[in-house]
């Protein structure tokens, strides 16, 4: 490989900026969205100390992940956990099992990522998902978490108006930074409100905790088979086209290997899923990270260890964030996924020709229902796919006899 002039021409200014690239996008794949997957957690019935494990083994798989692929393949390989599928737990409700169902579910859902990579079939039948219907689903997941902040600052604006005006300014201002910005104010929040003082760290220390899966179909349904959608669709094949985007040829087969591999091991300590970086991913792998596209893997490698650095502290975050004031953390949450939001909608709602079946799956999923102990999220693809074979209907019905001119008066 051979390194542009512009790179060698200022080689340890451009290292060390490329090293800087990578853990700032290691923090900010944490900080923007560690409240998500924490909530969703502890929304399917997961306790303190294993929604603690569970972010501990998700930042150790994710950042193992971004230094090996980085590392061997020379390329910016980033990955996260899974932030929508994070969002859809939050939405979904505690299985009949409790939490040992749960994790049940995000083994099925591993597996399934797994076996995308070895057999190609799959990955093309999860590709050929409709991206609006996709979309749709993903969009009414997160209406409920984004109408949060809304919410809480009405219920108790000193503590939540701080938080949103930090991040409305850094979004005026430096946009990249108003995730970062309102978690920043939050700690304030919490400082002042006491929630630091009565934390014991020494007591906080990280530790996996094992949880025993148990198969229960309904969860696997309601749970595992979304989860995996929102994974492969939302994550891992845009993660793909962004790499693809900056030129690297990145194949889906072992990075599905690992990711879901790792997912199915991760599950058993209360780890829901990980995936390659979709958004994030940008930060490690354009131009501002390094000039010389050959030497941007070493943003890669930074950004897995960011994530390894914040996995001791994995105990702390949850203890924090279980004593935050009221609708604080759903505020983070909430803010951290507005932009996600506006994506999943426009994508879900571009098309006029599925258009009503987009904003059927968005409404259907946005609603909460639970039927036969399956949640909204499948509802939502379900009534989606109907709707939109019924518009399928109406149009060959309307190509075969089509309406005679209306006469003029």
């Amino acid at each position: 490989m051979t390194s542009s002039p512009a790179a060698e021409a200022v080689p340890h200014a451009s290292t060390g900026h490329a090293v800087l690239a990578g853990v700032v996008c290691g923090l900010v794949g944490f900080t923007s969205s560690f409240a998500v997957v924490l909530t969703g957690l502890q929304a399917v019935g997961a306790s303190a100390e294993q929604a603690a494990s569970g972010l501990l083994v998700l930042c150790v798989t994710m950042g193992l992940g971004c230094v090996l692929f980085s590392w061997r393949l020379r390329m910016p390989v980033t990955m996260a956990w899974s932030t929508p599928g994070a969002a859809l737990l939050v939405a979904a409700t505690v299985p009949a099992g409790g939490f040992a169902s749960a994790v049940g579910a995000f083994i099925v859902c591993g597996v399934l990522l797994a076996l995308c990579g070895l057999i190609r079939p799959l990955e093309r039948l999860v590709e050929s998902i409709p991206v609006p219907l996709a979309s749709a689903m993903l969009a009414g997941v997160l209406l409920t978490l984004c109408v949060a902040p809304f919410r809480a600052v009405v219920a108790s604006p000193a503590a939540i108006a701080p938080v949103m005006v930090v991040w409305l300014l850094l979004v005026a201002f430096a946009r990249r930074w108003a995730v970062i910005g309102a978690l920043g104010a939050a700690v304030v929040v919490m400082a002042v409100t006491g929630v630091f003082s009565s934390l014991d760290i020494g007591q906080l220390s990280p530790a996996v905790t094992f949880v025993a899966p148990t198969w229960d179909v309904t969860a696997m349904v309601a749970i595992g088979l979304p989860l995996f959608i929102v994974t492969m669709t939302s994550q891992n094949i845009p993660g793909i086209a962004v790499l693809g985007s900056f030129g690297y040829r990145l194949g889906m087969r072992a990075p599905l290997l690992y990711t879901g591999g790792a997912s199915a091991l991760g599950a058993l300590g209360g780890g829901h899923a990980i995936n390659l970086a979709a958004i994030s991913a940008a930060l490690a792998a354009g131009p501002e990270a390094h000039p010389d596209r050959n030497r941007r893997w070493i943003a890669g490698v930074s950004c897995g260890l960011t994530y390894l650095a914040f996995g001791p502290l994995a105990g702390i975050v949850t203890a924090a964030a279980r004593s935050a004031p009221e609708g604080l953390i759903e505020t983070i949450a909430g803010l951290a996924l507005l932009g996600t939001f506006a994506a999943s909608a426009a994508a879900a709602l571009a098309d006029p020709a599925s258009r009503e079946a987009g904003a059927v799956t968005l409404v259907v999923a946005a609603s909460g229902v639970t039927i036969a102990g399956v949640g909204a999220a499948f509802w939502g693809l379900l009534a989606g796919v109907v709707m939109l074979a019924a518009l399928a209907v109406e149009r060959r019905r309307r190509t075969r006899h089509p309406q005679p001119p209306a006469a003029t008066p």
